[in-house]
């Protein structure tokens, strides 16, 4: 099972002032060819209280969310975990300004504005590659006495 955000219809940004952003924990399964899927739980983004990625220095998709009770999820990957996380984060800055904390990730990759925070992480693995490869050549081209 998934969560994923519900934003209700209304205005061109999505939300009105008397609809609120749901969190639904959606089940998802193949019968056949035909892809179904039910919401299994509903959540309202004001009520959240907490993320919790459990260990921000591992690579792991599981995280906790704190509503009245804790709700233990796990991501398709810890990529789509930290693109929830920045979502849930930035929609809540927009529209609510509710002070919730988010514990546990890394601050890196949580911010939009750094260029770690693509969804699919390909510059970081650019950037990587570069910098190894560079290394090896300086190593290359350096004389053994």
């Amino acid at each position: 099972m998934v969560p994923r955000l519900h934003l209700p219809s209304g205005d061109s940004s999505g939300l009105t002032k008397s609809k609120e952003v749901e969190i639904c924990m959606v089940k998802h399964w193949r019968v056949d060819r035909e892809e179904k899927y039910e919401i299994v739980e509903k959540w309202f983004l004001k009520d959240l209280e907490m993320i919790d990625g459990k260990e921000a220095d591992t690579d792991n998709p599981y995280f906790d969310m704190h509503f009245h009770k804790v709700y233990h999820m796990e991501a398709y990957s810890c990529a789509s975990k930290y693109t929830f996380a920045r979502t849930l984060n930035k929609l809540n800055a927009t529209y609510l300004k509710k002070d919730f904390k988010i514990v546990n990730f890394d601050d890196t990759y949580l911010n939009d504005d750094s260029i770690w925070s693509s969804s699919n992480r390909d510059f970081l693995v650019v950037m990587r590659v570069c910098f190894y490869a560079s290394n090896l050549l300086c190593l290359s081209l350096c004389r053994l006495s």
